[in-house]
């Protein structure tokens, strides 16, 4: 069996930094966040200060996924846009020869990202309210972003949003697909025969759900940042809602199928169809047909834990990323899911 490519040469990251100006001295790097996720994120110690660094898995990449350089520059530019909640990036590295590929580092924010715990401050369901309320209120911060800002007009892409998800993520199945699983094309044939009408387009974050927030130590009823940009675009905003909704796992009611932040069944937090009724609220916008969102949601889903499946079963994972193992019955679920979300 041959050696997997160090993720992390610290030597190389420190040259790098060092011409940037960022910190002192050595470089010790530790793997934070879940195993066996897309990318892959690094707390950098050095001098006292403290970054984060966010690279892609290791080469060969799908054509245009994992693209950190894009990642980094729609973080920058929402910004911009007036958008704050958001962790500092520093420095973006696009010469492959520091670390095999492109990365960039963030200042480090102190907080806690809510997977399997609820952290100090969230005992009592009033707090779980409100974070749950906070957690919509950002979307809705995010989707107000004005597009037409310089910055963001960049990413913004003649036709169709809806028609390139679904054919991009059809393309992503033939790429990513370790198995036959008809159910999963059934699915991507359904939603691109039934595309919704659009809305007017907006910052689309593409991976939205609470597991990809930072809550404030001393507010944990507050979002202090949202984390993970890789599919962000600017495109139809029910994506981003649709997707909320298909990862919230309910109190007394549905749990996700992806089993993201199972935390939010607990008592307290909103309902479904709280979250909705505050998005429509806070936002003026109509957001049927939503069931078609939660089916692209659950869809895509399906399509990119597939694609770590096949990096962890093709031995390109480490050790430490053993729960994508999980997506060997995960990702038949998703795709079921789909199915039943959209009547089929």
């Amino acid at each position: 069996m041959s050696t997997l490519a160090p993720l992390i040469v610290p030597e190389r990251v420190a040259a790098f930094l060092d011409l940037h100006g960022i910190g002192a001295g050595p470089v010790v790097a530790t793997r934070i966040g879940d195993g066996g996720g897309s990318n892959f994120t690094f707390l950098l110690d050095r001098g006292g200060e403290r970054f984060v660094l966010r690279r892609p898995p290791r080469p060969p990449l799908p054509p245009s996924a994992h693209d950190m350089v894009r990642e980094a520059r729609l973080q920058n530019a929402i910004r911009a846009a007036g958008f704050d909640r958001l962790a500092e990036i520093v420095a973006v590295c696009e010469d492959e020869s520091v670390l095999g590929v492109p990365f960039y580092v963030m200042r480090f924010l102190e907080g806690h990202v809510i997977t399997d715990e609820l952290p100090a401050g969230l005992e009592d369901e009033d707090a779980r309210h409100r974070l749950g309320l906070d957690l919509v209120d950002t979307l809705v911060e995010i989707h107000s972003a004005d597009v037409g800002q310089p910055e963001l007009a960049g990413f913004r892409r003649p036709g169709s949003y809806l028609e390139r998800q679904t054919r991009r993520f059809s393309q992503l199945w033939e790429i990513n697909k370790t198995r036959d699983l008809p159910e999963v094309e059934q699915v991507g044939a359904w939603l691109t025969a039934h595309l919704p009408e659009p809305l007017p387009e907006t910052v689309v974050h593409g991976d939205y759900r609470l597991g990809n927030m930072m809550v404030a130590p001393e507010r944990p009823t507050r979002i202090l940042a949202v984390l993970d940009w890789e599919m962000g675009a600017v495109g139809d905003p029910r994506a981003d809602l649709g997707y909320l909704l298909a990862t919230y796992s309910e109190p007394g009611g549905r749990t996700s199928a992806l089993g993201s932040s199972p935390v939010t069944a607990e008592a307290g937090f909103p309902s479904r169809r709280e979250l909705v009724e505050r998005y429509v609220a806070q936002s003026g916008r109509e957001v049927e047909p939503l069931p078609w969102f939660e089916a692209l949601a659950l869809w895509k889903a399906a399509v990119f834990c597939e694609a770590i499946y096949g990096r962890f079963i093709r031995g390109e994972l480490g050790a430490e990323d053993t729960r994508a193992a999980v997506f060997e019955v995960a990702v038949p679920l998703l795709a079921q899911t789909a199915l039943e979300t959209i009547g089929k």
